[in-house]
């Protein structure tokens, strides 16, 4: 049986140089990382100039008396790594984070956003609402993969038409459905298609496309064990 597991396309580390707000932590009230891209734009703007010895001595300091909010256990590793505690990592989304910070917040000083250009303006909506101001950062862009075609075309030659196709992203799906739907043909409705999660399970059911399982949260396990139910006969 032949899984088929399509992630994020390439995503640079190409958008605007996060430092110069993060060496002023006293402006904000916090972070929000919701993508294990926008930490490691972070990580390699420390890294150049000397600037990770400024990080570690003095602002990371100050930017853990505040509090530093993310999506998933992948993106808390992450941001663990650079030096901060995190919480929120439970929430599972950005719309679960967001009413997580609803309800924690009291700060009247925004709290800084750093993402990338396709970042979903749920979360920044849901929070100003709540009067919960928010400086969104972008620090890197998603494209495709200058690759994704010939890769997709060598799967499909060596192993043929994949039990089941997960994506991660809707931008994963974006880039990559128009060479499935052609190599996959009339064969295309025997894949089980599986979400990493609701918003990129609505994408998939936006472009007509039957979810057979989202995991229950964005972890391996999770994935694992709902790529695991949905290739049994009755699905999940």
């Amino acid at each position: 049986m032949k899984v088929l597991l399509l992630k994020d396309p390439k995503e640079d580390d190409c958008g605007q140089d996060p430092y110069i707000r993060l060496s002023h932590p006293e402006g904000y009230g916090g972070l929000i990382f919701t993508s294990p891209r926008a930490v490691e734009a972070v990580e390699l703007c420390l890294e150049k100039d000397s600037k990770t010895e400024v990080w570690r001595k003095s602002l990371k300091e100050k930017w853990n008396a505040k509090s530093v909010y993310v999506v998933g256990n992948a993106t808390a590793s992450l941001v663990n790594k650079i030096g901060l505690h995190t919480e929120g990592e439970n929430c599972g989304n950005a719309e679960k984070l967001a009413e997580y910070i609803c309800f924690r917040e009291s700060s009247a000083l925004p709290l800084l956003f750093p993402c990338g250009t396709l970042k979903r303006e749920i979360l920044p909506k849901m929070l100003k609402d709540k009067g919960i101001p928010v400086e969104s950062l972008t620090v890197y862009k998603t494209i495709p993969h200058p690759g994704i075609q010939g890769n997709l075309n060598s799967y499909y030659s060596q192993q043929g038409v994949p039990a089941s196709i997960t994506f991660f992203s809707p931008s994963g799906l974006t880039h990559s459905l128009k060479h499935i739907q052609e190599l996959s043909g009339d064969n295309i409705d025997q894949i089980k298609f599986v979400a990493i999660g609701p918003t990129t399970a609505h994408a998939l059911a936006a472009q007509g496309l039957p979810v057979s399982c989202t995991a229950e949260s964005p972890t391996p396990r999770a994935l694992a064990a709902g790529i695991r139910t949905a290739l049994q006969p009755h699905g999940c």
